[in-house]
């Protein structure tokens, strides 16, 4: 099967281009596992159209009539103005400031739909406000590398302490819930936004580290016992922990082994927190930092999904 973001270029290269005669920009972006670039025979069975972006000066000033078909495929030629569109998307105005609070407040699978598939002509200055959410910028990836560290931290020893009572049960969901947490850590050392959840493995299995980090992360859903559990997440940490000093963003951070309060669970550990947040310099992200230190903040986009809700989370980051 071709590539549904091909097809989607040459319907507009070869049928919606001819129609336009004014400036323009055309893409293919948002919705759509063709955007991604990860669609196959089984994503043609819905909303599998030969379909384009169009982006004009003014709304409404042009609706080319297309073909219903191009390539066997149903047609679809959206049109709007780029400001009007990620207004719509995301809820911000494109020729704004971007505020840390932005962006901890656009959903992370968002960012990546519109960042992907492709741009086809730009008249309009398109191109230039993707490269604006090409990635976060620098002191805001260091404080989401630094909430990613912290979801791990503090679930690591629970791991042995709920098999410990003979839940291997609940070990194995917070093994998995460690195995999440650890890909995202990945994800965001590679600085490459999430998808959404469906393409979230195979996502990462594209990263960089993704071979050579896949194994480890598998052996720890194959273990039947904490304890095979607690030494396959060990290994796994300590793949993310080199990692991250391979990165070079921060001093190298030595990995030790804590016993916490004594109890019988080995938990390697790393001040990977201290290190990043000693690089921080912009004081807004400090001041967020401070206050909302241990991410989540996806999760609660996930509850307030829409573009006008983001005010409602800006709000808990204490931004206006």
């Amino acid at each position: 099967m071709g590539s549904g973001l091909e097809l989607c270029r040459r319907f507009y290269t070869e049928v919606v281009r001819p129609l336009v005669d004014v400036p323009h920009s055309a893409a293919l972006m948002g919705r759509g596992s063709e955007v991604l670039g990860f669609d196959d025979e089984m994503s043609t069975d819905h909303n599998c159209e030969a379909r384009v972006l169009l982006f004009v000066e003014h709304g409404g000033e042009l609706r080319p009539e297309v073909p219903e078909t191009f390539a066997g495929r149903p047609t679809l030629v959206e049109v709007h103005t780029v400001r009007e569109y990620f207004r719509q998307q995301f809820g911000f105005e494109v020729d704004a400031e971007l505020t840390p609070g932005d962006w901890l407040t656009f959903p992370e699978s968002i960012l990546r739909q519109h960042t992907a598939g492709a741009v086809f002509h730009d008249d309009l200055g398109l191109d230039a406000v993707r490269e604006r959410l090409a990635y976060y910028p620098d002191d805001l990836w260091r404080y989401l590398l630094i909430t990613a560290w912290w979801r791990v931290h503090p679930e690591m020893n629970l791991v042995g302490r709920a098999g410990y009572v003979g839940d291997e049960l609940g070990s194995s969901l917070i093994g998995a819930q460690l195995v999440q947490d650890l890909m995202r850590l990945c994800f965001l050392m590679e600085r490459t936004y999430e998808p959404y959840s469906k393409w979230f493995g195979t996502a990462f299995g594209r990263l960089s580290c993704g071979p050579a980090m896949t194994p480890l992360l598998r052996e720890v859903g194959r273990a039947e016992t904490w304890q095979e559990r607690t030494e396959a997440l060990e290994a796994a940490y300590r793949a993310v922990g080199e990692l991250h000093n391979r990165l070079g963003i921060t001093e190298p951070v030595e990995l030790g082994v804590e016993r916490m309060f004594g109890r019988p669970f080995d938990t390697v550990w790393g001040d990977y927190i201290g290190a990043l947040h000693a690089g921080i310099r912009d004081p807004e992200v400090l001041r967020i930092c401070e206050r909302w230190p241990v991410g989540g903040i996806n999760r609660v986009r996930d509850l307030l999904w829409k573009a006008d809700d983001r005010r409602q989370v800006l709000g808990l980051l204490g931004s206006r």
